[in-house]
């Protein structure tokens, strides 16, 4: 039996989100789709598989509808596809208004997910960001106790904020929001994978934020860190949906009253990854960065293909 080769090219960058002066941002593969590439679930989630460890989501871009959308994108970890990805959707977006004429002079455009078509603003010229309005939150009663939470995150009782309670947000993502009393508690905090993936599975939550008032610099007004194990590894460096479901919480509990906040994320102390989040005046919530390219090429798809008849 004859075997071969059947490939496929596609357009891919590997693109930095939320990179920081020295920090490493939150690698996103991007793939954008021509109008007549050809790609299928299965095709989408290889590639998110093949590049395991060296990205966290890959976005497919494809052009809009008219009338509906600019652009529409789907999201594929390397397990699963992903309903809603904020870091690749910053590290895209930053990249497409910077080099797409289309789009390089315009204010805003509308982008098609799975979880509803969002707002775009390009602020490149203003502030070197884009943001993206976060989908509309949903919030939940359903928090399991500070207790079982902090065996599963691997940290004592009293290290969480009795202060502020537990809460469960979706904005883009199923999100549990963990308050902790301090910097040294977030920073040394260090879950056993297996443990925490086992516990967001049986709480039917899909990342772990952890986070606190207190912050290394102090022009910066949380310090937070992402654990998405459900999505095949451990720790998110730099989030959009986990940091707007955060920036959701704090309002509906009347502990974010302004109009920005910057927020400090990561393991590292000292170069932590910055995202911002907005509170703009028609309301909703939208975070901000900006992406670093460092891989600009053609990703190479290839599928054994077997022809032929047995002897």
């Amino acid at each position: 039996m004859d075997r071969s080769e059947y490939v496929k090219r596609y357009r891919f960058k590997k693109i930095d989100a939320f990179a920081s002066g020295r920090s490493s941002g939150n690698p996103a593969g991007y793939i954008a789709l021509f109008p007549d590439d050809e790609i299928t679930d299965g095709d989408m989630q290889q590639i998110a598989r093949e590049l395991k460890g060296f990205v966290s989501e890959v976005g497919f871009l494809r052009d809009g509808t008219p009338g509906v959308c600019d652009l529409s994108i789907r999201y594929f970890s390397c397990e699963r596809e992903v309903e809603f990805c904020g870091h690749a959707t910053i590290a895209i977006m930053d990249d497409l208004v910077r080099n797409d004429d289309r789009f390089r002079n315009r204010e805003s455009l509308l982008l098609q997910t799975n979880k509803g078509v969002v707002k775009v603003l390009n602020r490149t010229t203003v502030d070197g960001m884009v943001y993206i309005r976060a989908p509309e939150p949903e919030f939940s009663s359903a928090c399991p106790g500070a207790a079982e939470t902090a065996a599963a995150l691997g940290l004592e009782l009293p290290e969480i904020d009795p202060g502020i309670p537990i809460g469960v947000v979706n904005a883009g993502l199923d999100t549990l929001l963990v308050p902790l009393v301090s910097l040294d508690a977030c920073i040394r905090c260090s879950p056993d994978y297996t443990a925490l993936r086992a516990f967001a599975f049986a709480h039917a939550v899909d990342v772990v934020v952890i986070y606190t008032h207190e912050t290394e610099y102090a022009e910066h007004d949380l310090h937070s860190r992402v654990f998405a194990p459900t999505f095949g590894y451990l720790e998110d460096p730099a989030t959009g949906s986990g940091n707007a479901a955060l920036g959701n919480f704090l309002v509906r509990e009347n502990l974010w009253t302004d109009r920005s906040l910057v927020i400090e994320q990561g393991p590292d102390r000292e170069d932590p990854n910055i995202v911002r989040l907005l509170r703009p005046e028609d309301g909703g919530l939208m975070f901000g960065g900006r992406g670093q390219v460092r891989i600009d090429g053609s990703y190479v798809l290839s599928t054994g293909v077997l022809r032929g008849q047995p002897e």
